[in-house]
């Protein structure tokens, strides 16, 4: 199924691609402070609808993830870097793909703190 998600203020738009019906609520410092629930696609399932120079990119910890977020409404709609196989992974703040159901996700705990 194909959504359109952006930040709070639209300055940050995208589609993707991907069937949501659970989501990753990692304890890791980043996600605990922003509250985001986690889904997972191949990069290339992600187009961006807005210029890239609207991302704000934030990287901490090991450097191997960006993390975008919006530097007008500061809300971090999603985020990249590689997967196990090594292959381009966006993680989506299922937060802002206004369609989801987010009271009919599978919920799934993801100890980040301890990695």
């Amino acid at each position: 199924m194909r959504y359109e998600g952006s930040c709070h203020c639209g300055g940050i738009a995208f589609e993707v691609e991907g069937e949501f019906t659970e989501a990753i609520d990692c304890n890791c410092s980043m996600c605990r402070r922003r509250g985001g629930l986690l889904g997972f696609v191949p990069r290339e399932k992600l187009t961006l609808k807005t210029p890239e120079a609207a991302l704000s990119t934030y990287t901490f910890n090991h450097h191997l993830t960006q993390h975008h977020h919006c530097a007008v409404c500061g809300i971090a709609p999603f985020s990249e870097g590689k997967g196990k196989e090594g292959q381009m992974m966006a993680s989506i703040n299922l937060r802002c793909l206004p369609e989801v159901d987010l009271d009919g996700l599978t919920i799934r705990k993801f100890d980040g703190k301890s990695r």
